[in-house]
């Protein structure tokens, strides 16, 4: 037994000594970065919404303008530009171009502006 000790002991002397520590000591291993992708999206996101400083108009915004906003992708989208003009952003959920969840989520960033 005691031979089996002595053992430990110096098994252990011979990790420190090569720079290994046992794996109960290790610290742990910091979180993988996220997929480029997700990353990509996210930065893309963030561009978008920092370029956005002032509402987007509904009227005059592109596709990819719209798209910017949460909840709109390519279909909803293009209903909006097809169904222009606007008189009030409300319309978006009265004319049923989008359903009024995903109203509720850009209603703060968007305008319908009128011409002059």
């Amino acid at each position: 037994m005691a031979g089996l000790g002595a053992l430990v002991v110096t098994l252990a002397f011979a990790l420190v000594a090569l720079g290994t520590s046992p794996p109960e000591a290790q610290t742990p291993t910091k979180k993988e970065a996220p997929a480029k992708s997700d990353s990509k999206k996210a930065d893309d996101a963030r561009k978008a919404e920092s370029k956005r400083k002032e509402k987007l108009d509904l009227n005059s915004a592109s596709e990819a303008d719209l798209k910017t906003l949460t909840g709109i992708g390519d279909a909803y989208a293009k209903k909006i530009v097809e169904n222009r003009p606007y008189k009030r952003k409300d319309e978006l959920v009265s004319k049923s171009i989008i359903p009024k969840a995903t109203y509720d989520k850009i209603k703060d960033d968007i305008i319908a502006r009128q011409k002059k």
